[in-house]
């Protein structure tokens, strides 16, 4: 065999190995990291528990000084929250510069800060709802100043709530209330080219809906198409809600755009169909689906982070403190692989 076959040959295996390299890291999950517990393992740990179980993506809900710095040389990829809280104090153009500064500019170059979430489910009509927007927009000017705005893409997080019609999945529109307050929002994702943020809960769905929902459908365990829609066909409800959302955007204008699926859980306990056997099909089933993207975007695998890492003992009581992927002393809940 000439040297020339040799080299191309060797060529064509990198080349297969680095294709199938990224391949595996575009299809990685990640999972959503909460801090509301008082019984919860220090951030360090916390790093050390996702690097050991293969969790290259992370969500964090403010920009936690100690987390921040334990991550430092993961290779983690992040999405750095601001609480919605803290949204009126951003609307201040210095105010937002700072808190770049302060949490992204200072450490962007070991941590890989990939989106910014500027509110978590802000309701259409609440107070804090106005200042979204100028909120994000100022975070993007001040990304800009400090040249990381290919690096780093702003965003907000919203919830499925927002849909006015959401069945079949091919009607899928937003309500008139949301319509004004996403619809400027669209547009600024569009233009800097970031995705939506959805936070995507079957179980919710299932819970409210139980008469006309069948719980496999929502599990990912139904054995053959429950919906069909035209061309497509639905065996499981978290691609009919991801679906939906992007008709909605299609019909607002954002049909360029891409969803993160930004938190997708399902309880263990306290409450309806929540319990172990549940919550663990759903967590491995979501793991292996996202891989295969959902009908309206076959192929193309979906950035979704679980949520969330640990129970979290400070919230409201019920299903709210049953998310958990892990016991507050590290143990899985689950035998399920992340990678």
């Amino acid at each position: 065999m000439s040297n020339k076959i040799v080299m191309a040959s060797l060529m064509l295996a990198l080349g297969l190995l680095l294709a199938g390299t990224e391949l595996t890291g575009a299809q990685s999950v990640g999972v959503c990291y909460g801090r509301n517990g008082d019984n919860l393992p220090s951030q360090a740990e916390v790093i050390e528990l996702y690097k050991a179980n293969s969790i290259g993506r992370m969500r964090i809900y403010d920009p936690d000084q100690a987390t921040l710095q334990a991550l430092k040389g993961s290779n983690i990829e992040l999405i750095l929250g601001v609480l919605n809280d803290n949204l009126q104090a951003l609307t201040d153009p210095t105010a937002a510069s700072n808190w770049v500064q302060n949490n992204v500019v200072a450490f962007s170059s070991d941590v890989k800060i990939k989106y910014i979430a500027v509110g978590n489910e802000v309701p259409p009509g609440d107070t804090k709802a106005q200042y979204v927007l100028p909120a994000m927009q100022n975070i993007q000017n001040a990304l800009a100043s400090a040249n990381l705005q290919d690096q780093i893409k702003v965003s907000t997080a919203i919830d499925t709530s927002l849909l006015g019609v959401s069945y079949p999945p091919s009607s899928g529109a937003f309500s008139d209330a949301a319509n004004q307050f996403i619809s400027p929002i669209i547009s600024f994702l569009v233009n800097n080219g970031s995705p939506l943020l959805a936070n995507i809960y079957p179980y919710f769905s299932y819970v409210q809906n139980m008469q006309s929902i069948d719980l496999a459908y929502a599990l990912f365990t139904s054995p053959g198409v429950v919906v069909t829609d035209g061309a497509y066909q639905y065996q499981n409800l978290f691609d009919a809600l991801v679906d939906s959302l992007y008709s909605a955007l299609e019909k607002a204008g954002g049909s360029s755009l891409a969803i993160v699926v930004s938190e997708s859980g399902w309880p263990s306990e306290g409450g309806t169909a929540a319990s172990v056997d549940n919550a663990g099909t759903y967590y491995a089933k979501l793991i292996s689906h996202v891989k295969q993207g959902t009908p309206k975007k076959a192929g193309q695998a979906i950035k979704a982070y679980l949520f969330a890492m640990f129970d979290e003992n400070l919230k409201a009581a019920g299903i709210e403190q049953h998310f958990g992927l892990f016991t507050p002393s590290k143990q899985p809940k689950y035998q399920i692989s992340f990678a």
